[in-house]
């Protein structure tokens, strides 16, 4: 062993490097995490380049409501990333994952536990009848990715259709069935991935009738199942609404012809609820404002109304029974964590407790109504308003400079919301806990965010 220093070693530090760790070690300064430069985190950024982002130090809340380390109190109307319908801070949901934690938190993936086994049961006592098992996974993405795995094992075929305007998840098999620019840097994806287009008849008002529109539509997915061979094709994957990418409700009988294109092929029909599931339409799952029974029901985000990690892939019986001799070649290492079954249950417990599915019900006219009249009083800077239950967009006539403006007097104004430039968007989402009189005033501050940011064009 050397000697030992007399004095201290001398470490030179630059004034930012200083700061950031003045920042974690210097009593009640963690606050000031967000006036570093952003590529100090030693931690990515998701979706986004890392020099320039402007995080949020987000310290708790209740109800619609969250708080910032800087003092303030945000209103969420987008449920941070659509998956807080529950709302924040609700007890409820803190105390069962303690209470999971001290009984249950290791286990094995194929390992038999209360959580597990009663969470299977409350998920299938809400899918249509016929449905047999649940296949865990730690959230929508992968829900997507063992969604494509067990339809190409049951089916024995090879390919996929999916529609643009879409979004199935980050994986590279869920971004191969997307529809948008996410897909793009990863190309080429997973093979045999074709995609069609869906209901946007707003883009042809005046162009044609909806009859024709809903024949042209029809007409292109059935003739990309034909192209790509009828007996190749595995599964056909759907948002039931289509969620980030524009809120686009299906016109009447188009998921009836889907569902009917589909079993003239032996194609199986998968309905990815990961962002319109638990409530957020008004029903527990979108696909059931159609009348239509999918094959496969792919779920996530809200199913632990985002206090635990968990997604979820339910499958009818005739496909359930194909593994009981064929072997199920997909799996993983926290498979069904008892954490994330204990989240999931007492929010399906919540849900119906607090009636927050019928909330969304009741309250999905006031948000319509609301929505239009802002549209109403401001037709030059709001082109469409689209809406579902507690799910619902503006498509806004501005520029990329307006939109950054309204971005940041949104931020000013400590409101969240879903702004996409890339579709002319804003999409709300709010908790399904929201009161009428909140559910007005978040829509309120959203109105006076757009006219303090886009100037007014019209009379």
């Amino acid at each position: 062993m050397g000697p030992r220093c007399s004095r201290p070693a001398l470490i030179f530090l630059t004034r930012r490097q200083l700061d950031f760790v003045k920042s974690w070690v210097e009593p009640g300064s963690r606050k000031r995490l967000v006036n570093q430069p952003s590529t100090d985190y030693p931690f990515f950024f998701t979706w986004s380049a890392q020099k320039g982002h402007q995080p949020l130090d987000i310290r708790g809340g209740q109800g619609i409501y969250f708080d910032t380390a800087d003092g303030n109190r945000w209103t969420d109307m987008a449920s941070l990333v659509y998956q807080a319908n529950l709302g924040h801070g609700h007890p409820r949901l803190i105390q069962a994952i303690r209470d999971q934690a001290a009984d249950l938190c290791l286990t094995l993936p194929n390992a038999v536990y209360e959580a597990k086994q009663r969470l299977a049961e409350e998920l299938l006592a809400l899918a249509p009848d016929g449905f047999g098992k649940v296949f865990f996974t730690l959230g929508g993405s992968e829900a997507t990715e063992n969604a494509l795995k067990i339809a190409r094992l049951v089916t024995g075929r090879s390919k996929f259709l999916s529609r643009y305007r879409s979004y199935h998840g980050a994986t590279m098999g869920a971004l191969s069935l997307t529809g948008d620019y996410r897909r793009l840097p990863f190309e080429p994806g997973i093979p045999g991935v074709s995609h069609f287009y869906a209901p946007y008849c707003e883009r042809l008002a005046g162009e044609s009738s909806p009859v024709v529109q809903q024949a042209e539509y029809r007409n292109d997915v059935a003739d990309r199942m034909a192209y790509e061979g009828k007996d190749k094709v595995a599964a056909l994957f759907i948002e039931s609404v289509t969620g980030a990418n524009g809120v686009l409700v299906p016109p009447d009988g188009y998921l009836q012809y889907l569902r009917e294109l589909c079993d003239a092929n032996g194609v199986l029909m998968v309905c990815d609820e990961v962002l319109t599931g638990f409530g957020r339409t008004g029903k527990w799952f979108a696909y059931e404002h159609f009348d239509i029974v999918p094959d496969i029901i792919t779920m996530g985000k809200a199913l632990t109304g985002g206090y635990g990690t968990l997604g979820a892939v339910l499958v009818h019986d005739r496909i359930a029974s194909h593994f009981d001799d064929a072997v199920l070649y997909a799996g993983l290492t926290h498979y069904a964590h008892p954490l994330g079954c204990a989240a999931a249950l007492e929010a399906i417990s919540v849900y119906r407790d607090e009636e927050l599915v019928e909330n969304a019900a009741r309250l999905a006219p006031v948000l319509r109504a609301e929505m239009e009249r802002i549209q109403d009083a401001r037709p030059d800077r709001i082109r469409a308003v689209r809406a579902i239950g507690l799910f619902g967009g503006f498509v806004l006539d501005a520029d990329k400079t307006e939109l950054g403006a309204l971005s940041a007097e949104l931020d000013r104004r400590r409101v969240l919301t879903h702004l996409r430039t890339a579709n002319q968007m804003l999409i709300v989402s709010p908790p399904l806990c929201i009161t009428e009189a909140e559910l007005r005033e978040g829509l309120a501050m959203v109105a006076e965010a757009i006219d303090t940011s886009i100037p007014k064009t019209g009379p």
